[in-house]
Formats: C-alpha cells, structure tokens, sequence
C-alpha cells in the first residue's frame, strides 16, 4: 500500500557502476518472514470459488457439496471440509488419465454450450455426437486422450476405450518416506512397507479422521509398531468363548468369538460381548483377565435403602455411577472395579453438581508461551489431552502423547491454532450495541412527533367544528331577524 515501500519488484536508479568494480556490504541485517498455510475451504467458501471459476449455478451448489461429503471426498472438522485420501487418489486418477475432463474451464466451456443450446443458436443433436465421438483430432490410448489438446469436445469415447491400461494400484499409492507407502484400497486407506507374503511386510490402518497433512513418517512409524490383527488371549473359563483384542474404528476393544452356527439376526440372535480398552491398556499388554473383567461392565455396585439398584458403567464421556436415571461420575476407570457400596451411597448423598464439573489439574507444565505470555499446561479433556494458555485451546494430534510433547511442540499447536481462528467479532458487537440504542431513540423521536401531530390534527378538527357551529348559529339567527 505503501509507495515508497522497498519492495522487491520495485523500480529503482543504479548508481554508475562498470564491470568489475567491487561491492562490499555496510550493513547487514536479519529480517524474519514467516508464511502461514492457506485456510481450509469451508462451505461458504468453496460456493465463492465455484462462483468466481464460473463452475455449477446458485441451484447446483448445494448438491456439489453434499455429493462430495457423501461419497467421502471430504470430511468435516468444525466448519472447516478436510480432504479424504480417498480424495487425491480421485484426483490423481482423473488428472492422469482425464486431465481434459478436469480441467477447470471445461464445465464453465460446456455450461455456454448448453445455454447455446437452450437459446436456439445450437443444435442439441451434433453437439451431443461431437462432444462423444469427437471430430477425429484426438488419437491414442485413454491417457492420451484424456491429456488431449484441450478441447471439452474432443471426444469421450477413446477416452472409455482403454480403461484395462489404467494401474490402479498406482494411482492409488503415496510415498511417505522410509520406504512407507500409503495405499486406498477398497476398505479405506493404509500404510505398507516391504513386499506383500515376505517376513518384512508390514501393514496398517489409517484412522478415518487422520487428515492427510498429519501422516508424518514419525506417524505411520507409529501405526507400523503397533500390532495389527486380532491378539488372541485365550478362552473363557465360564463359557469357553476364544477372547481377542481388536483395532477398531473408535480405538482397540476386547470380544468374545462365538461358535459357527449361532443366530446373528432375528428373535434368537446372540451378541458377542464387547468392552473398550481403558486409557491405560494397550493391546500388546491386555491380558486374558482383564479382558474378562472389562466385559463384566457393568457392574452391579448394590442397592440402596430403598432397594434401588446402584451399578459401574463405562460411557462415551468416561466412568460412572448409575441410579435410575441419576448418574454421577467417576474419578478413574480403575473404580469400576474397586468402588464399595459406601463409597457410592456417599457420592449420592452430595447434591448433584450442576454445569461445569470442578476443573481437573494440570497433567503437564510445559512453560511460558512466546507469544501470549501465558503458562502453558497439559489437560485432560472432553475429547482427549490438550494444551492451552487460558486462551487458546490445541487438542494433541495423534503423534503427540502427554509423557512426550515438549514445550516446543506445545507453543507450534497454540500457534497453529491462533492462525486457524477466525476474526474476533467484538468490533462489530461493539457497533451493534452503539446502534441500537440510537435506532431506539430514533424511534422514540419519531413516535413522539406522530402522537403530536396527531394531536395537534384533532384539536385543530375541534375549533374548525366549533367555528363552523358558530357560524351556523350565527345565520339562523341573522335569518329569524
């Protein structure tokens, strides 16, 4: 904005110089530049790009969106649409082999024609038979084709042909480093080293909410170290059920495998029993007693003076006691377990806390935050650890553990946070609440001035009726003389 800003693509004189002549530096300094990531498209967003690339109309926006969402290409986190992985194997595919399909200006190009069309200056007809069988300008195998002269009616016929010489397996497949591969397959995507049905394969799964910018090499390093596949840990001694840990979608859990032949649907169907693992389990490390314990939740606690019945249960939010309908919360997972009849008669007889339960300490120091000042602490919270300065809240990313994160990695999640919150809206509550009280005394004024004229309207009504009584009067009278 600045003129005479010193600019890098700013025009200036030289100073007589000639070839050879020496430049030595008066003074240097160190001038830090910093660049922050593009934002993320969020619904209103991308329907503003669609706008300005001239893609799609106002009646066709909202269905683009719920297309994407539905079929997986994107996610949501808040108001923000994360790209899937599934996403860029789409879009690697198509650029590859569809690129003149894909291209940006080819629903823009192809919406005109259609408007042609419906305005009489175009036949539907021809068009349709160029825009499949083309005009004979384009030649080759589908990848060809697809990467053609761009012309959106080059033909879509030789660019089906061929699909047998598309390697899907290929578009498919993003390096991560370390000889780590990262695949979308049929049931989600995953991460691989080595060859397939040799000793030095692995394989794992990629959670659903990872986004794509957070798979690190530290990261699949991680998931290739856990185990995969069931873990057996033996048979139940009651009904002689195998037991096995699992890796599931919402985190690793424990069940029983039931005999072939056992109903799964209708009136008889029977459901293996299933618990999650606690915070301080890991699969490497449940064992077959634990197991059993978890799928005994929830536990029967006692009665109360009444005969009602008090049990432990393990919920969404985590452990708690149950009465009815009246639940109290648990401190840890472990009293599921260990918690008398006493101890929860005396949880119930405190008066039920009501809105914000009391704040749990800290789990980390990490320091002093750069940029606010502020001490930085480690939390436990509703959906996990995360760190925060009283102002900023980051939740810990999949990579990060509480035993582990440094004070470093602290302050970059607050300050990728700071980046990624949207402009404060106090300047503009501000305004709002200055303008309300004048519009109201505006309206007070305005009010006012009616009623008064109103006012001043009937009065004068009153002495024009009055004058012209007098008037009358004074006629009849001057008549009767």
């Amino acid at each position: 904005d600045d003129p005479n800003a010193e600019l890098d693509d700013r025009e200036r004189r030289l100073p007589q110089v000639a070839e050879g002549d020496a430049l030595s530096a008066e003074e240097i300094t160190v001038d830090g530049h910093a660049t922050k990531p593009p934002a993320r498209y969020t619904e209103a967003s991308l329907v503003k790009e669609l706008e300005e690339r001239e893609i799609g109309r106002p009646s066709t926006y909202a269905s683009i969106i719920g297309t994407i969402l539905d079929r997986g290409y994107v996610f949501k986190k808040g108001t923000a649409l994360v790209p899937s992985f599934l996403s860029f194997a789409v879009v690697n595919l198509l650029e590859k082999h569809f690129g003149r399909l894909v291209d940006y200006d080819f629903t823009a190009k192809m919406e005109d024609d259609l408007d042609r069309i419906a305005r009489g200056e175009a036949q539907a007809v021809p068009w349709l038979k160029r825009f499949y069988f083309g005009e004979g300008t384009i030649s080759g195998a589908a990848a060809d084709a697809g990467n053609g002269d761009g012309d959106h009616l080059g033909g879509l016929k030789e660019l089906v042909t061929d699909l047998g010489a598309i390697d899907a397996r290929e578009v498919s497949s993003f390096p991560v480093g370390n000889g780590i591969v990262l695949r979308v397959g049929r049931y989600g995507p995953y991460i691989e080293r080595g060859e397939k049905d040799t000793e030095q394969h692995q394989r794992a799964d990629i959670p659903d909410d990872l986004a794509p910018d957070e798979l690190t090499v530290e990261l699949a390093e991680k998931l290739l170290a856990e185990p995969s596949g069931d873990v057996e840990l033996g048979a139940d001694p009651v009904t002689g059920h195998q037991i096995v840990a699992k890796k599931g979608r919402y985190g690793p859990y424990v069940t029983e495998i039931l005999p072939e032949g056992t109903p799964k649907t209708g009136k008889n169907a029977v459901k293996p029993r299933t618990a999650s693992l606690f915070k301080s389990m890991a699969l490497d490390t449940v064992t077959l007693d634990d197991a059993l314990k978890l799928m005994s939740l929830p536990r029967v606690v006692g009665t109360d003076a009444e005969g009602q019945e008090i049990t432990a249960q393990n919920g969404r939010y985590g452990p708690y006691l149950k009465k009815g309908t009246d639940s109290r919360s648990l401190q840890s997972e472990d009293q599921l377990f260990t918690i008398t009849l006493e101890e929860a008669l005396a949880i119930y007889a405190q008066p039920k806390q009501r809105g914000r339960a009391a704040a749990k300490p800290p789990l980390k120091e990490l320091g002093e935050d750069p940029v606010s000042k502020k001490p930085v602490v480690v939390k436990d919270g509703r959906f996990g650890p995360y760190v925060t300065d009283g102002e900023t809240n980051a939740t810990l990313r999949s990579g990060d553990s509480v035993e582990e994160i440094t004070p470093e990695r602290g302050f970059e999640l607050l300050a990728e946070k700071r980046a990624k919150a949207p402009a404060k809206k106090t300047a503009k509550k501000a305004a709002a609440k200055k303008t309300a009280p004048a519009k109201k005394t505006a309206a007070k004024k305005t009010a006012a001035k009616k009623t008064t004229a109103s006012a001043a309207k009937k009065t004068t009504a009153k002495k024009t009726t009055a004058k012209k009584a007098t008037a009358t009067k004074s006629t009849a009278s001057g008549l009767e003389d």
